[in-house]
């Protein structure tokens, strides 16, 4: 039984084969829809996948379970429609209450303090504009972590006396020193404060969510960094982490009743302050692209349906120009059923042909899209499995009418047909 079904299978490839052969531009042709569809799908699915990857990434770098705490509020959006009256009033976060809240929330793990403006950087005569200018305290590093690649993080005792040293990004260190590993161990000033670099952050390449963009940033301890900027004016934000294998609604929550009761605020009064959850942020980036990926299977349905038509048309005139070939199977005792098979494969066969084709597209356009986009856009092994689960059904379902065709032939009549 094994051995003849292997037959079968084996005759039909070998019957896809001989008719793409035999007919290269009518199978071509026919098959060039299933093509389109394959391309179209799993182009997309490739595409999207890879793309929100590449930002849930992104997003998990701003800190695994971390709530954000800030007067503004991150998942109102931004542009003309932001409230941004609702909360311009709000009192910005204090040094002194995250000291509070890491010791009135158990669920909290870290919490730190984070301030920052944007302004120049000078080594020598070398100036940078624009920069970005982190004051942190300490436990940020465990929340967002900071790899140095050259010299070494700030210690907690330079971090405690408020020293004036920093690390700087990688980009930074570049245009100011040419070689980044040159930077470390030399004062740079900014605002008409010198710091030394202790390091250089290790380079991170362009981000599509903005995020901390720490290759155009020098990093410092927060208690030197207040004697640079107003702290009110340099958008202070809290982060907290919550300890492992907690929920982070748990923690929200937590935070939520530490934070009303901090600002002193009776049940009936609206929340002066906003706890911005990273997940959040994933969740809503997932809702974004789920109505892309329904485009993808909707443009590709129309291709694979005029495929299915395409090689239903090569399985119809294949029949009949075998149909005495049919007749002496059949009269040899061939049964319907192996009959049936036959064409039914053959018609599959052929649908993964032009999937191999619609896949082979789908190559050739992520390595163009990677070099474009700067990140990697790949096929993962379960969307090559659902092509080829694609290529089957459609061959089958556009194969099973000539199919049937064939296997309810009369050998006699057939035979007669040569």
């Amino acid at each position: 039984m094994i051995r003849r079904t292997f037959e079968i299978v084996g005759s039909s490839f070998k019957m896809a084969l001989q008719e793409l052969w035999k007919n290269k531009l009518r199978t071509f042709l026919s098959l060039f829809g299933i093509t389109i569809g394959i391309f179209c799908i799993i182009g997309v699915l490739a595409t999207v996948n890879s793309l929100e990857q590449n930002i849930q990434n992104e997003i998990k770098s701003l800190g695994t379970n971390t709530i954000y705490i800030d007067k503004w509020d991150y998942s109102a959006g931004g542009g003309p429609d932001y409230p941004w009256w609702k909360y311009v009033n709000r009192p910005s976060p204090k040094y002194h209450e995250m000291k509070q809240i890491k010791e009135r929330t158990p669920s909290a793990k870290y919490a730190a303090f984070e301030i920052n403006v944007k302004d120049i950087v000078e080594f020598e005569d070398n100036q940078l504009s624009n920069v970005n200018i982190y004051g942190i305290s300490e436990d940020f590093r465990l929340i967002q972590p900071i790899d140095v690649e050259s010299g070494r993080f700030m210690s907690d005792a330079e971090f405690s006396q408020g020293s004036a040293v920093t690390v700087i990004g990688n980009e930074i260190a570049e245009k100011l020193f040419g070689i980044p590993e040159r930077a470390v161990g030399k004062l740079i000033s900014s605002r008409g404060k010198k710091l030394t670099v202790t390091g250089v952050i290790k380079k991170q390449g362009n981000t599509m969510i903005g995020g901390w963009q720490f290759d155009q940033s020098i990093v410092m301890p927060y208690r030197y960094a207040r004697n640079l900027m107003d702290e009110k004016g340099a958008d202070p934000v809290i982060l907290v982490q919550g300890q492992d294998n907690l929920n982070s609604k748990a923690l929200k929550d937590d935070l939520a009743g530490t934070m009303r009761a901090l600002h002193k605020l009776p049940p009936s009064r609206e929340e002066d302050f906003a706890l911005n959850d990273v997940n959040d942020f994933s969740q809503a980036v997932s809702n974004i692209f789920g109505p892309v990926n329904i485009g993808g299977w909707i443009i590709a349905g129309i291709s694979l349906l005029v495929g299915m038509f395409g090689v239903a048309n090569i399985m119809f005139v294949s029949v009949k120009e075998r149909t005495s070939q049919i007749g002496l199977k059949k009269a040899v005792g061939a049964k319907n059923r192996v009959i049936l098979a036959e064409f039914l494969l053959e018609s599959a066969f052929l649908c993964i042909i032009g999937g191999m084709m619609g896949l082979t597209l789908v190559f050739l356009l992520t390595l163009l899209l990677t070099e474009a986009l700067n990140f990697p856009v790949f096929i993962s092994t379960g969307y090559m499995m659902l092509a080829i689960v694609i290529c089957i059904i459609t061959g089958v379902l556009a194969g099973i009418i000539p199919a049937r065709q064939a296997a309810r032939m009369d050998p006699v009549e057939a035979i007669r047909s040569k």
